[in-house]
């Protein structure tokens, strides 16, 4: 018995050991990511005429609520006062980039090598790929992968699409995903209807749609919205708008 025990484990570690056996698992695993690469793409693809079904975000708030608000509407149906509050708030450049905003993303680093703390540079489209592909938090593996999809959406959806997405899967708090929910729920209209202070007190909490309220407001969402209405009259007259409003 002693002896077929040491033969079993002599069996055992032949196998492990076995160059041919470890090539077959390299080949397995690149073809694994490889298939996982291209199905990402696909699925991008298809994103380009087709609403997303929903996201990992509002998986995890049905978890945590048991129930979300989404009503997807196209950009037609969404005030051009919310378009020029998102530029405002979240991404001046959004016509002007290519998805990513490596300038900004630049004075970031530099900012961050130079003892400060590590600010955001995420442009709108990234914050799309990282809404539809990935989950929240840091880290660098799944900054990378919205950066490199903000390169694809923007080259193969379009600014206009990639806006439309965006107000469709952004939160804004309690379980509220996407822009006609939010203006249902909170100003109990259509998000056409919107005005140009509603839009900029939405804009306002999105930062932190969770932390920060809009009914009523409170004196940094007030004050920041009253912000944000200056920005979007210069949104407007530089044309920081153009890319998504002038096909209207």
């Amino acid at each position: 018995m002693a002896m077929s025990l040491r033969n079993g484990a002599s069996a055992v570690g032949s196998w492990i050991t076995d160059g041919s056996t470890w090539a077959a698992i390299w080949r397995w695993a690149w073809r694994t990511l490889l298939a996982v690469f291209v199905l990402f793409h696909l699925y991008a693809l298809t994103l380009k005429w087709i609403d997303p079904p929903g996201t990992i975000l509002i998986g995890q708030r049905n978890l945590e609520r048991g129930e979300t608000w989404r009503n997807p509407v196209k950009l037609e149906d969404v005030s051009p006062h919310v378009i020029r509050a998102i530029i405002a708030a979240e991404d001046s450049g959004f016509c002007i980039h290519s998805g990513v905003d490596f300038e900004a993303l630049g004075v970031a680093i530099d900012e961050w090598r130079g003892g400060e703390g590590l600010r955001g540079a995420s442009t709108i489209t990234q914050q799309t790929a990282k809404n539809i592909f990935f989950w929240n938090g840091g880290g660098l593996l799944r900054k990378a992968g919205d950066a490199w999809f903000a390169l694809v959406i923007d080259r193969v959806w379009g600014k206009r699409r990639v806006m439309e997405t965006y107000l469709n899967v952004a939160e804004w708090g309690d379980g509220i995903f996407g822009i006609e929910a939010a203006a249902r729920i909170r100003f109990n209209k259509h998000a056409s209807e919107l005005t140009r202070r509603e839009a900029a007190l939405l804009a306002a909490v999105l930062p932190s749609p969770n932390r920060w309220r809009v009914d009523p407001p409170g004196p940094y969402v007030a004050r920041r919205a009253g912000t944000l209405q200056a920005r979007m009259n210069v949104v407007q007259s530089e044309g920081l708008d153009a890319c998504v409003l002038s096909a209207r």
